[in-house]
């Protein structure tokens, strides 16, 4: 399971068709994502405070695209990437992604039983 922060706005535009394609798959080539042990430090390096989030929740499995694992921060840690648009029978679950009242985040609830 691998999970990508996106906005309410742009996963609703993203049921209204096939695909998500994310607001990198143009300027990057990719869609970024994370591992379970992760998604905090990227919400929280990236997103802090803002509201209007949604997790996806993702079954690399059912992704038709090619996921690679690079570290394209020289970080010593990689990151999964999907290179093309998200088929949406990939996303098995999705939650509201809230910040705490410091604007921090934390797992939702919901997920935390896929989450290590």
């Amino acid at each position: 399971m691998i999970f990508h922060i996106t906005t309410d706005e742009a996963w609703q535009k993203a049921l209204e068709g096939n695909s998500y394609r994310g607001d990198t798959l143009q300027t990057d080539g990719f869609i970024h994502c994370s591992r379970s042990e992760q998604i905090l430090n990227t919400a929280n390096t990236f997103f802090a405070g803002k509201t209007g989030l949604v997790l996806l929740c993702i079954d690399e499995s059912r992704v038709r695209n090619e996921i690679r694992y690079e570290d394209c921060y020289h970080a010593g840690e990689t990151f999964p990437h999907i290179y093309g648009p998200l088929n949406l029978d990939a996303v098995t679950q999705t939650a509201a992604f809230p910040p705490d009242a410091d604007g921090t985040f934390s797992f939702p609830e919901i997920l935390k039983g896929l989450c290590p």
